[in-house]
């Protein structure tokens, strides 16, 4: 696409999606997430609008759009309900590692199904025994012929029971040192051997399915090896989760945002002694404060995002705006709680579910602790002397 026809297929999509939201699932989200059902209507009206394939380079079946309007999609969903964006979420960093290093028949054969979301898919990466030190992971695949036998359990996997396809990461060398450099990465369909184990009861993040993963004698083909060769899955997923960060710091973004609106609106309607509390110094403070916080995440993530797009690597951008998007978004949905009071305690509105949801964000993709890990290695590395 020319830059015309990108902004207006990134307005288009962003007002597609700010509608839906607003006439779709803003009425069916307190529902889902006090039942903690999968919004299956809703996931197939997104397959229908595209958003499964956002990424997906046109000639594939995708929309092919950049990670700007991919962030602003993602936001749009969160400012309604961050759970709804889960389905995407995930999926779309498989999408992004076979899209970039998957042979040219893994790409023809599996991204068509992803984009039109006949196939859906997630990351199969965090274990029982931990998820940031991703070098030391226990699952392993031992190659027997054409197949390789994959063994080990996952865990927090969102999409786990009702999504069909993962990229999954598991030791092909175990002898290998450092230990990281005999990781795998396999796209990996159910089948026998592989299954869906008990799901999660979890604070926030409600109606969307975060399950465990087991694999017992599960053989997958060595076609489906990503890029055909061993050793290069920890390459492979820590290019991918730059994907999931852009994508994370903007559902923070989206979720803060939400809460924003609801406090400001909430300001200006609540009147103590004779004045409406949007008049008092302490409460201007506090919006001009968390107004600020999203204008700057939001500007770090769509930096992360269009640098993302030039093809180089983004771990200290995507880093700092995941770490930056996630904390701020923690202090706003608590700001707006205090901003409404004992309203903004019950479950009439919307606000204490920003609030249940946003820690979700610190967690996820990466903790804020290996954030800054990430992006403290970086600078090192940029300001060496």
């Amino acid at each position: 696409m020319n830059p015309a026809e990108l902004e207006e297929a990134q307005r288009q999509i962003v007002a597609t999606v700010r509608e839906f939201v607003q006439k779709d699932v803003v009425p069916q989200a307190a529902e889902h997430d006090e039942n903690d059902t999968y919004p299956t209507e809703l996931v197939e009206q997104m397959a229908e609008m595209g958003l499964f394939g956002i990424t997906i380079p046109e000639a594939y079946g995708g929309l092919g759009l950049d990670y700007t309007t991919y962030a602003m999609v993602f936001e749009e969903l969160c400012k309604g309900w961050m759970s709804i964006s889960a389905p995407i979420g995930t999926h779309s960093i498989l999408s992004a590692a076979v899209n970039n290093y998957g042979t040219e028949a893994q790409k023809q054969e599996w991204l068509p199904k992803l984009a039109s979301g006949e196939k859906r898919g997630g990351l199969a990466l965090t274990e029982p025994g931990g998820g940031s030190d991703v070098a030391s992971l226990q699952t392993t695949a031992v190659k027997d012929g054409e197949e390789y036998v994959v063994n080990g359990n996952k865990l927090f996997i969102t999409n786990g029971r009702s999504g069909d396809v993962y990229l999954l990461l598991a030791k092909t060398d175990t002898s290998m040192d450092p230990q990281h450099r005999g990781i795998s990465a396999f796209i990996a369909e159910k089948g026998p051997g592989f299954t869906a184990g008990r799901d999660l009861n979890k604070l926030g993040y409600r109606g969307v399915d975060t399950s465990e993963l087991i694999f017992q004698d599960y053989r997958v083909s060595a076609d489906q090896l990503v890029g055909g060769e061993e050793g290069k899955g920890f390459y492979h997923v820590m290019d991918a989760l730059e994907t999931g960060r852009i994508n994370i710091a903007a559902r923070a973004v989206g979720v803060a945002t939400g809460a924003f609106e609801l406090a400001i609106k909430y300001a200006q309607e609540r009147e103590t002694f004779g004045a409406k509390i949007s008049t008092r110094q302490t409460i201007q403070n506090m919006l001009a404060d968390m107004a600020t916080k999203i204008h700057a995440a939001r500007l770090m993530t769509y930096d992360a995002a269009k640098k993302k797009d030039s093809g180089v690597r983004i771990d200290l951008e995507a880093g700092m705006a995941k770490l930056y998007a996630s904390e701020i978004c923690a202090e706003v949905t608590m700001d707006a709680m205090r901003i409404h009071g004992g309203l903004g305690y019950i479950k009439d509105l919307p606000l204490e579910r920003f609030y249940r949801d946003a820690p979700l964000m610190i967690i996820g993709e990466g903790t804020s602790e290996i954030q800054r890990l990430v992006i403290a290695k970086n600078l090192l590395k940029q300001y060496a002397i």
